[in-house]
């Protein structure tokens, strides 16, 4: 019995011993790899009609009765680079990690042509349609759950979703949850 326990925490620890370490680095795009020219359009529930950029539209309280117009986001007005996080995000994939970028965006094909032609490797883009920061959060917890992830790390400047993810960690407290809030300054590039 002795033996068959010490086979069976043998190959247990050997099996363990060859579990990749899983690490996820996810990028959001507008205001932290990107700015762009895109607006979203508010119509408030007293009919007053004004327009915030990604950067304002993340600090956005929103107001009962605003409706939004995102339709900017279906493409990329004058995009440009942000340097720094675009250097941090080339680096990553270079050294082999996986990497995703996580938009807000309704369309994934406008990031990729981007992407590419800011000469970044193939990463996976996933286009999630919605501002939510549960969102962003639910696709996070899925890979964490589906891929034994040991650390994510998480790129955006939107307060809410830095936060959001940042309280993943209650969640899968054997998981590294770096959620890092990016603040881009014109000076920066």
């Amino acid at each position: 019995m002795f033996d068959q326990l010490r086979i069976y925490i043998k190959e247990t620890l050997k099996e363990f011993a060859n579990k990749p370490n899983r690490k996820l680095r996810v990028f959001d795009f507008d205001d932290t790899l990107v700015k762009t020219k895109s607006l979203i359009r508010v119509t408030s529930g007293s009919g007053e009609k004004f327009e915030l950029t990604s950067g304002e539209y993340a600090v956005y309280k929103p107001n009962a009765g605003d409706q939004f117009d995102y339709s900017d986001f279906d493409k990329l007005i004058n995009p440009k680079e942000i340097r720094w996080t675009g250097k941090i995000l080339k680096s990553i994939v270079s050294a082999g990690s996986e990497v995703v970028i996580l938009t807000a965006r309704g369309a994934q094909e406008p990031v990729k042509q981007f992407l590419e032609e800011a000469g970044i490797p193939p990463v996976e883009v996933i286009a999630l349609g919605s501002s939510d920061p549960q969102k962003k959060v639910d696709y996070i917890d899925a890979r964490i759950q589906k891929d034994s992830l040991t650390l994510v790390e998480f790129f955006d400047d939107s307060p809410k979703n830095v936060a959001a993810v940042k309280a993943l960690s209650y969640k899968h407290p054997q998981v590294k949850i770096i959620s890092r809030h990016i603040v881009y300054k014109a000076e920066d590039n």
